[in-house]
């Protein structure tokens, strides 16, 4: 599978659920917190009834970014939070994408709305090679 040019794709020798506890603080380490969580997995087996690897989106948001981001774009909320996806693999590993902050926020095509997301950028970027050791 190529890696798509939306997201930072890491694999991780973890488990699903273990993938999200490395995850987790190491968000928390670049002042992301953990706004949502969609277990994708049991949605589809609810409303489906198919049975999938374990599937989760978590929605993460760094408060002071998101400060500048909204108070500088009116509508740029629909490109929040950054979406990170964990997904289970038949082998018992998982594999984990993040969002390419500076690919979604180019959309917007601002030079200043660019500024913020590749601070942003950085800081995910340091959240996979933490998944990475």
């Amino acid at each position: 599978m190529t890696d798509p040019n939306y997201a930072h794709v890491v694999d991780v020798p973890l488990d699903h659920d273990a993938t999200i506890a490395k995850l987790t603080p190491l968000l928390a380490a670049q002042g992301f917190g953990v706004l949502s969580t969609i277990d994708i997995q049991a949605t589809l087996k609810k409303k489906l009834d198919v049975d999938t690897e374990p599937h989760t989106i978590l929605g993460a948001c760094n408060p002071p970014f998101a400060y500048k981001a909204v108070t500088g774009e009116e509508g740029i909320g629909v490109l929040l939070p950054c979406n990170i996806v964990v997904r289970g693999r038949p082998d018992g590993t998982s594999r984990v994408f993040l969002v390419d902050v500076k690919a979604m926020f180019a959309l917007v095509g601002r030079d200043d709305m660019q500024e913020i997301a590749n601070e942003v950028e950085a800081r995910l970027v340091a959240v996979a090679d933490g998944l990475r050791s």
